[in-house]
């Protein structure tokens, strides 16, 4: 990951350098964690820049401030553009897109209508989010004791700051006991997916996902599912037991960050041949292939700077 103090970052309509790009302190989403923010990757490709599922990205932010009852003071189209402007203002040819929209400045109190909607864009180089090892050899993943919260806690479809503290007690617990990321069960002890990521499991050449219920509707997660369609396997959501995983003949996680990444290991238990199976080599080739411009058949989801 690599940092500019120079890097300009959109601030409601503004370039602002990094190191001056500040909010107030007594901000409501720093004391209440009223946020809601996406994260995009754009490729390098034989084009230019492109953005993967921008559109798309862009409607669930505004979907999860709905849902939170923030109204962004910009349409879906002015954000995409503002992703653009700031991808081409600070001169990349791939990287990672963090538009955030929050409660700033009014009052505080848990009541949030008094504090004004503010968004910020922010981008920057950064690689595979696991480890670039690990894209190929697989991860050593553990089951958090910490779950996901049930349905009528915390609005899981909404990716709100919030909700991420719960990700973190989870992927630091991981990391104290040696492991590459965590797996975090449901409300009723069933998988549910990763910190930051969704999960699938490969069963006889099956491919497999949690439901909705309990996970966020990752786009990657969408990307992969229309993609090993593509590619002829029968791919269903299904309710998923700890064991499962286990017995499984591959497992692997899905999202913007984390793109791809297969998993040679849960629980200290080699999973399938111990690294990278050949339904996930084939799914992760397919996904490159497709955000890096190669593909025939890109679904319209690149946005080219």
């Amino acid at each position: 990951m690599a940092w500019d103090e120079n890097s300009k970052i959109w601030m409601d309509g503004e370039f602002v350098a990094l190191k001056d790009a500040k909010i107030n302190i007594l901000s409501h989403v720093v004391h209440y964690g009223t946020s809601v923010f996406e994260g995009i990757r754009c490729y390098e490709t034989e084009k230019g820049p492109a953005v993967f599922r921008l559109e798309e990205h862009m409607q669930r932010l505004i979907d999860s401030a709905k849902i939170y009852k923030m109204e962004i003071p910009y349409t879906k189209e002015e954000l995409m553009d503002a992703v653009i402007e700031t991808i081409k203002v600070n001169n990349l040819k791939s990287c990672y897109i963090r538009p955030i929209t929050y409660r700033g400045f009014g009052e505080l109190g848990v009541n949030p209508l008094s504090c004004p909607i503010e968004t910020t864009i922010a981008v920057w180089e950064w690689g595979s989010y696991i480890g670039e090892e690990e894209m190929e050899n697989g991860a050593n993943i553990g089951v958090s004791t910490w779950r996901k919260p049930a349905p009528d806690t915390l609005p899981v479809m909404a990716k709100a700051g919030a909700n991420y503290m719960n990700s973190q007690l989870a992927n630091l617990e991981a990391g104290e006991h040696g492991y590459d990321e965590a797996i975090l069960l449901d409300y009723q002890g069933y998988v549910a997916e990763g910190s930051g990521e969704n999960i699938f499991i490969v069963e006889n050449g099956k491919i497999i996902t949690p439901n909705l219920a309990s996970v966020l509707r990752g786009i990657t997660r969408d990307t992969v599912i229309t993609l090993a369609k593509d590619l002829g396997y029968e791919v269903t959501e299904e309710i998923i037991s700890r064991e499962r995983l286990y017995l499984a003949d591959e497992v692997f996680f899905t999202g913007s960050a984390a793109e791809v990444t297969p998993i040679r290991a849960i629980d200290n238990r080699e999973i399938g041949i111990g690294k990278r199976g050949p339904i996930t080599k084939e799914l992760q080739d397919a996904f490159f292939e497709l955000v890096e411009g190669k593909s025939e058949n890109d679904h319209g989801w690149l946005t080219y700077i």
